[in-house]
């Protein structure tokens, strides 16, 4: 979605909107600290992100992966900056070419800082010279696929400090093809102000979107300030200085500070949208979002349009079904999906593409390190240590498991007692939804889609089954015909009662002038693509041990045998009609230690011991885990 039209609509509804911008770091650590992050602030309700450009090699490269990985992973709205610095024109055609590939359709299209070893600006050979140029360019080549963003100085530049000279610059740039304008930071709100009223005056009418700075620390405020010559009103050093050397302190009377700001810059009327500086941070943003209300609450509920949060890549904006084996591994099921050559329509069939991508992608095998891992869940020696695990995480106690990357949302509250209850038995729950009757789509727990709509749900279960419970379980669903199930081990002996291999939807909604919308369903293929996935990351975490422990054998025990189960009750009427199916059912000898086989001093997977007691030679338990497989 162009960011002139998200701007256009806040300007209409009368809601203000926000955005964040983030760096590319400089560590592949920082990177996936990064992207966490990145999706953790997405639960704020920005309406786009930004990523700044990291000119030449490496940096310029890690500018457009991470805009791909935010499009199509997280399903954030980027806006990809670009500058002419160090690019000649073959540069910045591959830069393009990368962002329309991700699916991106906004460009902050900046001429940039001269590279830190030069005093002054000098143009690339081959390249360009100003950002209005770069503008041009982009528009002759790609029309109107990217809304393109320019930079204003309302406190001049570095290498500028006549205002009227710069603004006729970005009269130039607006008439070479700019759709909206973001501001350098500042903190004088009422030089703001008359800037905008300067820049209309000049004929410029596309929208500006003023760049807000929180403030972390005095040092870096003061920093900041001198960078980019923003003038610090007298109210602020007097309130700032007094508290300098306590940083939270300096924090809170800074966010108080710039929450006024922003509250004066919106009541003007004439700005609709505050852009912030993140600095990759997160908690100084969040402050200020809380003091100005704009971060999602009852009255300012999140709108999802979809219960999945959806892939912005290039051709899957339209995407609207998915099986709801990923509901917990969004980005697994977008990498394994990313070479499809179409995405369902709504009905799965026929249109489906034929197969799932392959296990070794990135990003489909379990995260974290060995070390991390069991750190976070301990070395379970029995099925019980491992039910414990579960009922931590029900229990928020525990932020993930192998098969759920973030901690536990409030869709289960309704029927946690029972999920807990189940897995203090030995049956491990991976994946759940309680039945929903026609709430409203405006509902902040289970709502999604246009407003003044209503959504359902069949009430949903997939867990982890004892091989000498499944026979039992599947007599008693077998008995109520309100029921449907698939059943499979590792070795892939599949058992069901669904009446074909067609999609069962499990979430729909009703919503005014639309067809109905069934976005999450249940069918035969793709549980079948994510049994395998499921019972891989079962294996990575029984990786995280060493061979011959107790931990490593039992989950591998466990995978080998067990069988990954899931159940709808197809009548939506019932929440809890689910759990009486386990009435009764415990796994056999729950909290007995599970006994390692003997080996003679050969592992069971056929790695070599050194002799002594079967040990393993030593430092294999602490190899990291590189998209799931170990790494010697």
């Amino acid at each position: 979605m162009h960011i002139s039209d998200m701007l256009a609509e806040a300007e209409r509804s009368g809601q203000p909107k926000f955005s964040f911008e983030f760096f590319p770091p400089k560590t592949a650590q920082g990177v996936q600290n990064l992207y966490d992050r990145m999706d953790r602030m997405h639960a704020l309700g920005p309406s786009f992100i930004d990523i700044t450009w990291g000119a030449g090699g490496r940096l310029a490269s890690l500018t457009c992966e991470m805009v791909n990985v935010a499009q199509t992973q997280y399903g954030l709205e980027t806006c990809m900056h670009l500058t002419c610095t160090d690019m000649g024109k073959e540069k910045v055609d591959e830069a393009l070419k990368a962002a329309y590939k991700a699916g991106c359709t906004n460009i902050l299209a900046l001429r940039g800082d001269p590279p830190r070893e030069k005093e002054k600006w000098v143009a690339t050979e081959g390249g360009f010279r100003y950002a209005r140029d770069l503008v041009q360019h982009i528009r002759q080549t790609y029309g109107n696929h990217f809304d393109i963003g320019v930079a204003g100085y309302p406190e001049g530049c570095d290498d500028q400090d006549d205002p009227e000279l710069l603004l006729d610059h970005l009269k130039e740039k607006v008439d070479a093809g700019a759709t909206f304008i973001v501001t350098q930071m500042f903190y004088d709100v009422d030089n703001f102000l008359t800037w905008v009223s300067k820049v209309r005056a000049k004929g410029v009418t596309i929208p500006i979107i003023p760049g807000i700075m929180p403030i972390n620390t005095y040092a870096s405020f003061l920093r900041r300030c001198n960078h980019m010559n923003a003038s610090i009103p007298p109210k602020w050093s007097g309130a700032l200085e007094e508290v300098k050397n306590d940083d939270a302190a300096v924090r809170s009377i800074g966010t108080g500070l710039v929450a006024q700001m922003c509250k004066k810059i919106l009541d003007s009327g004439l700005i609709h949208h505050l852009h912030f500086y993140t600095m990759n941070l997160a908690q100084a943003t969040r402050m200020v979002l809380d003091e100005l209300a704009l971060t999602p609450s009852e009255d300012r509920p999140l709108k999802q349009p979809l219960p999945w949060r959806q892939s912005l890549g290039l051709g899957r904006r339209e995407e609207d079904v998915r099986p709801i084996f990923w509901k917990n591994r969004n980005k697994s099921y977008v990498a394994r999906t990313q070479d499809w050559d179409e995405f369902p329509n709504g009905r799965w069939g026929d249109s489906r593409s034929p197969a799932f991508g392959e296990l070794d992608a990135y990003g489909i095998g379990l995260k974290g390190t060995n070390e991390q891992n069991r750190k976070l869940w301990g070395e379970p020696t029995s099925i019980k240590d491992v039910a414990n695990i579960f009922v931590k995480y029900l229990e928020n106690k525990v932020d993930s498991l192998p098969w759920s990357e973030a901690p536990i949302t409030s869709e289960a509250d309704v029927i946690k007692s029972d999920l807990i209850k189940l897995n203090e038995r030995g049956l491990l729950t991976i994946n759940s939804q309680p039945a929903v009757d026609g709430v409203k789509s405006s509902d902040p727990v289970y709502g999604w889609g246009p407003a003044n709509g209503y959504v359902y749900q069949k009430a949903y279960l997939e867990l982890l089954v004892s091989p000498k419970l499944i026979d039992e379980l599947i007599r008693r669903i077998d008995r109520d015909p309100d029921m449907t199930y698939y059943a499979v081990n590792k070795a892939g002996d599949l058992k069901t009662n669904a009446p074909g291999e067609g999609p069962n939807a499990v979430t729909w909604g009703v919503f005014p002038g639309k067809e109905i919308v069934q976005p999450t369903i249940v069918e035969t293929i793709s549980f079948l693509a994510w049994k395998d996935e499921a019972f891989r990351l079962g294996t990575d975490w029984a990786h995280c041990y060493s061979a011959l422990s107790p931990s490593r054998q039992l989950i591998d025990h466990m995978m080998d045998n067990w069988y990954l189960v899931n159940i709808v009750h197809n009548d939506f009427h019932q929440t809890h009609g689910l759990f009486p199916l386990f009435d009764g059912l415990t796994v056999e000898d729950i909290e007995k230690p599970f006994e390692v086989p003997h080996t003679n001093g050969v592992e069971t997977n056929g790695v070599e011991t050194n002799g002594i007691n079967g040990t393993k030679p030593e430092g294999i338990e602490n190899i990291p885990l590189t998209n799931g497989t170990t790494k010697a």
